[in-house]
């Protein structure tokens, strides 16, 4: 693991924190609610900080940017020995926070992301000291030939990058039975709502550091649920755009069918100045072309409302497609909130379904194969992933320098050789966080990137009836919904998205009361339909902030701390 730790900026966080001692973890038996606190940063209340709160504080010269990045640094240490969401920091940061003051001193601020501290993970390449591995060793040492499209464009905005997160290796492509938020170049990622359980994947990290308040907000990447399901599990704002609307160029691909680049932050308005600052047309991935004439001039953040926004919003709530799936309890408490939402004006609609879902949805939770699953392969999502993603890596690998690692069979070969830290082999003979070995690889490597017949059956049958399905849903009965309101924890749900290519959001909605662990409300929409999931989005959570309920956003409880950090359970 390699963490790049600037002593000047610890020595500093030493200096200004006393009370919290650097290098030391807290173990004392305290309650959970009194572990792991978070002190003021130079006078500024830094726990759940909104980006607007920064940037006021930093206007009024009562907080700089280089303070910032020293209180982030100070909480990732405090914090990393029991989460690790932070897999390696930025040599750079300080001098590019110093740079973002400079900037500011000579009165020019380029937006309000301008000094704010975040983390890519490390599946984004940066053109920087810092290494892109994927969390594999086998990408060590590569060198990337420039930051990924949505990296350049926050380093325009003003952002500062702290570092990479940890990840699920390879983006969970490797095994199909493995352990969410494990890398063997990082080690287990955990959530702070529970040490011990899934902590959420493939973008582990950044949903973990920004629900722990270790960073204000992350990038992920998502092929099927790898945003929103750790934005939901670490009680956290999480938005996965249309595929197209932000770039994958520099990014470690899966399948440029459903590959999407999305946000995290703890509140919905943070998440869109994100959103904001990284989509756009890239011509180096031409999927962007087709937002061309469908994104709004002057950005979504214009679309950011309040709760009075709901009086005649009329929303879809597709039980039998996805409800039926939730636990009882989960159902009760956002049914409560699907009330609250309907008192505060809107109209809700339970009778609207996705075309087709006894045909779509998996009855037994998230199956990426359900289509081989109920005997046919030539209707089922992973039937194309696979071979996209044999084609993908490898025009992703052409691209790197100072590395023999060109092709998935050298993937596969490096992962055999090193079969101690890289479980090329399953469990026992391999490495316990990847049970099943290197499947998803081999079977990836099997196709030998062949678009046959069957692949584009499987393509067209997914694409245009997951597309139907939430169209359909969303017009019932020719009346134009404003979205379908969906429980995330159902990993059905974003996974019918992500087939269609179309954009989710998950807003923080409460927490199981047996593992403590959060889950989430979710609104799903149509393509480029981006601006009404803001819309909708920033107004059940202004509802949710401004009523005295439970079904919001709360602070980690750090349940099972002590636990030793070894791979968790899919």
């Amino acid at each position: 693991m390699r963490f790049i730790w600037p002593i000047s900026g610890l020595l500093a966080a030493a200096l200004a924190f006393p009370e919290v001692p650097v290098g030391r973890p807290i173990l004392e038996n305290v309650g959970t609610s009194d572990l792991f606190p978070m002190p003021e940063c130079f006078g500024f209340e830094l726990e759940e900080a909104t980006i607007d709160e920064m940037q006021h504080a930093m206007t009024h010269d009562n907080l700089t940017s280089t303070q910032l990045v020293t209180c982030y640094l100070l909480r990732n240490y405090q914090t990393a020995p029991y989460i690790n969401s932070i897999m390696q920091v930025n040599a750079d940061v300080f001098a590019i926070a110093a740079a973002r003051d400079r900037e500011r001193a000579n009165g020019e601020v380029r937006g309000p992301l301008h000094g704010i501290p975040f983390i890519v993970k490390d599946n984004i390449a940066s053109k920087d000291s810092m290494e892109t591995t994927a969390g594999s060793w086998a990408l060590l040492g590569s060198i990337v030939p420039r930051d990924a499209f949505v990296l350049s464009k926050l380093r325009t905005a003003g952002a500062v990058l702290l570092g990479k997160a940890s990840l699920s290796e390879w983006a969970d492509m490797r095994s199909n039975n493995y352990s969410e938020g494990y890398s063997a170049v990082a080690g287990q990622c955990r959530s702070a709502y529970n040490l011990t359980v899934n902590p959420g994947g493939s973008s582990t990290g950044s949903g973990v550091a920004v629900g722990a308040n270790v960073i204000p907000f992350a990038l992920g990447t998502e092929t099927d649920g790898s945003v929103i399901h750790p934005a939901m599990r670490n009680a956290v704002v999480g938005v996965k755009p249309t595929v197209g609307l932000t770039s994958r160029a520099g990014v470690v691909p899966e399948s440029e069918h459903q590959d999407s680049v999305g946000t995290f932050a703890r509140t919905f308005r943070d998440a869109v100045y994100v959103l904001d600052a990284i989509y756009g047309v890239d011509p180096n991935d031409n999927y962007t072309l087709a937002q061309e004439g469908r994104t709004p001039e002057g950005g979504y953040a214009q679309f950011l409302t309040t709760k009075c926004a709901l009086k005649g919003a009329v929303f879809g709530l597709p039980w039998n497609s996805f409800w039926v799936y939730a636990d009882e309890a989960q159902q009760r408490a956002l049914v409560e909130l699907v009330g609250m939402i309907e008192a505060a004006g809107a109209t809700i609609i339970n009778e609207t379904e996705i075309t087709n879902y006894e045909t779509l949805v998996s009855p037994d939770g998230w199956n990426w194969d359900w289509g081989t699953t109920r005997g046919f392969p030539n209707e089922s999502e992973y039937t194309y992933i696979k071979v996209d993603f044999y084609n993908n890596i490898h025009s992703y690998l052409t691209e790197l320098n100072n590395t023999s690692i060109r092709t998935l069979e050298d993937i596969v070969r490096y992962n055999y050789d090193n079969d101690g830290t890289e479980g090329g082999n399953p469990w026992p003979l391999g490495h316990p966080a990847f049970y099943s070995g290197q499947d998803g690889f081999l079977v990836s490597m099997e196709t030998k990137g062949i678009q046959d017949e069957e692949y584009w059956q499987a393509l067209e049958f997914c694409q245009s009836s997951t597309r139907k399905g939430i169209n359909d849903a969303l017009n019932h009965n020719g009346m134009k919904l404003s979205g379908l309101l969906v429980p995330p924890d159902v990993g059905q749900t974003y996974q019918i998205a992500a087939q269609a290519g179309y954009p989710m959001i998950t807003l923080p909605a409460g927490i199981h009361e047996d593992s403590g662990m959060p889950y989430g409300l979710g609104i799903m929409q149509t393509e480029f339909a981006e601006a009404e999931l803001v819309k909708w989005g920033s107004a059940i959570e202004h509802l949710q902030r401004a009523s005295d309920t439970k079904y919001k956003r709360t602070l980690p409880t750090w349940r099972g701390h002590l636990e030793r950090n070894i791979p968790v359970p899919f």
